[in-house]
């Protein structure tokens, strides 16, 4: 049984930094990168279906349960969604499952057992998609220099222009969470206050279907802290009120960091959801 043959008619991509020897990985992995590379290219668009296995096996003359674990490795990394009887489909964040995976908050009023991370009706996530509870508002857009620490988690050289966001999201009617930020501004020309105030869907569903960026993971460092007079304000409370404060670095495929976030939480009926394993 051969399990790190070539991909044949196909070229494999330059290994990424997280890829080890991929000329010589198993054969559902070098799949699995190919597929990546298409799914960055756009060859298949966020929401769309994606060619069956049998296609994708016959396309790259490899056995349909080679082309299957590919494709599980990407289920798993919530690239694609396979939906019973219907196939397998591009990952869109306009998903209530895949808002869940970057809005954290949950209500203290929700039973731990529903928090299964499966759309439910009292959760803020699942009624937002009707416009109910989830409001964003949009305090400020602008074209901003950029300190000298998120030029460096951007990976971008200093004084390069950036895209800075303010905006509140209002949970349950009540103002939560302070978001301030910022992208690359060569990555998102067009981006402005107006557009966005036009806009009432996710934020990473606008930057993936007006931009092309799909913001894959994310990495976050949360730390208690007090609320800072500017940011108080925003939220309606005092000065000094304690307060979750979440750094969050979010990238695209091949770990391309594309934006950091800094979002003040409000606790008070709220708590930080995560599960682990």
């Amino acid at each position: 049984m051969a399990t790190t043959a070539s991909v044949e008619h196909e070229e494999l991509p330059a290994p990424s930094p997280d890829e080890v020897a991929p000329r010589f990985a198993p054969l559902y992995r070098q799949i699995k990168t190919l597929l990546t590379k298409r799914l960055r290219a756009g060859e298949w668009k966020p929401g769309e279906p994606i060619p069956s296995e049998t296609e994708l096996a016959a396309r790259f003359r490899v056995s349909q349960g080679t082309v299957r674990k590919a494709i599980d490795e990407l289920a798993a990394d919530n690239l694609l969604v396979r939906r019973q009887g219907r196939g397998t489909f591009v990952a869109s964040h306009l998903e209530v499952r895949t808002q869940f995976r970057f809005l954290r908050l949950r209500p203290d009023d929700l039973p731990e057992a529903k928090l299964t991370g499966e759309p439910h009706p009292a959760m803020p996530g699942e009624r937002s998609v009707q416009g109910q509870v989830l409001r964003s508002q949009v305090l400020e857009c602008r074209r901003a220099r950029g300190s000298a620490e998120i030029s460096r988690v951007l990976q971008l050289r200093a004084g390069e222009p950036l895209i800075q966001i303010r905006r509140v999201l209002d949970l349950e009617g009540e103002p939560t969470v302070l978001d301030e930020i910022w992208l690359p501004g060569a990555r998102f020309r067009g981006l402005t206050a107006e557009r966005l105030a036009n806009y009432s869907g996710p934020l990473y569903a606008l930057l993936e279907a007006e931009f092309g960026v799909r913001m894959i993971r994310a990495e976050e460092r949360i730390k208690a802290v007090t609320a800072p007079a500017d940011v108080a304000r925003a939220l309606h409370v005092k000065a000094g009120t304690p307060l979750l404060r979440v750094d969050r670095v979010s990238s695209t495929y091949e770990s391309e960091p594309v934006e950091f976030r800094r979002g003040w939480c409000l606790t008070a009926r709220h708590h930080y959801y995560n599960e682990l394993g």
